[in-house]
């Protein structure tokens, strides 16, 4: 369930602020991905006072749910797997019990438990020929969100299956954006962008008080957009295949893979959704390209503020219903 990131970007208009304040933003690597942190406020040494605590809330989180990391809560829960329960934070506790509705909401097609999977699809141009229906069904033989079970009165989490694994990296970024937000809101930053590597949370407006700008990438050229939307209080993600995929028999495999069948995903080239929260957008713009198009976009219609913006393999361009693109 990896996901290709890092293919929308905020254009800021170059007009004269009508406040004292002024944007700042610093560019960094966090969770093994760029960041770019930005924050609309008076001066520079306020500026840096505020990407710092954006900074140290990112990498507490990253220390929560890293499954690298030997000493975190989610690697003791995998090296448990059926043999115990692990009682864990309720930070931890309450993230993984969302993941584990979302996984609902979508039907698995979101599942953290995707992180149990054999890693038997290649995308660096080493695969010659597919893998036989028999690896591809073992490969997911460990996978299964039903599997992971939750004891609310004591805040602990077992994996059922011994060899079962849990991971983030379809959510973890959002969260930690969505953190890094509330804390800056908390400390009276009244405007900015969590930018996690493509997983953006905006907050507030640009100094010259116009919208933050979201601009979507076409997959079949890079150097253009495809769509142009305003942006000023909520999380926008793009999930896409266009850079990491195979091709077999005339048939396109992104890099995204269906949980629940270990098939990757085809026919869409990428999926923007935008949210209130990171965290969900984060989760349903992976979810999307794994349902596809006909039921992401009616699951999508179900859900109150949430739109998505689907591009297919061919350039088609398909939105959900609440949603106005300007297509440039």
């Amino acid at each position: 369930m990896a996901k290709q990131i890092g293919i929308i970007f905020i254009l800021l208009l170059n007009t004269v602020p009508l406040t004292a304040q002024q944007s700042f933003h610093r560019n960094l690597k966090l969770m093994g991905s760029g960041f770019q942190i930005t924050v609309v406020v008076k001066d520079s040494t306020e500026a840096n006072r505020a990407i710092d605590l954006a900074i140290k809330e990112i990498s507490r989180i990253e220390k929560l749910i890293s499954s690298w990391d030997p000493n975190s809560e989610t690697t003791e829960i995998n090296k448990n797997a059926g043999i115990k329960a692990v009682k864990v934070s309720a930070e931890l506790y309450n993230l993984i019990e969302r993941a584990i509705g979302l996984s609902g909401l979508t039907d698995g097609a979101f599942d953290i438990s995707y992180a149990s999977m054999d890693k038997i699809w290649k995308f660096d141009g080493s695969m010659k020929k597919m893998p036989s229906k028999e690896e591809i069904e073992s490969s997911v033989a460990k996978v299964g969100f039903q599997k992971i079970i939750l004891d609310s009165r004591n805040k602990t989490v077992f994996l059922k299956d011994k060899g079962m694994k849990i991971g983030f990296g379809a959510i973890g970024k959002g969260y930690a954006a969505d953190q890094a937000k509330a804390l800056l809101l908390k400390n009276n930053v009244q405007a900015g962008i969590i930018n996690a590597s493509g997983d953006m949370n905006t907050w507030g407006r640009q100094p010259n008080g116009n919208e933050w700008t979201v601009a979507i990438t076409n997959p079949l050229n890079k150097t253009k957009a495809a769509a142009v939307l305003p942006i000023s209080d909520g999380a926008v993600v793009t999930s896409g295949n266009y850079e990491k995929f195979v091709q077999f028999n005339g048939i396109r495999y992104a890099h995204i893979i269906d949980p629940r069948t270990g098939y990757p995903a085809t026919g869409i080239l990428s999926v923007t959704v935008f949210a209130p929260k990171a965290e969900l957008a984060d989760a349903l713009a992976t979810s999307v390209f794994v349902m596809g198009i006909e039921t992401g976009l009616n699951r999508i219609n179900q859900l109150p503020k949430v739109e998505c913006v689907i591009i297919d393999e061919k350039g088609k361009v398909f939105t959900s219903d609440n949603i106005e693109i300007d297509r440039i």
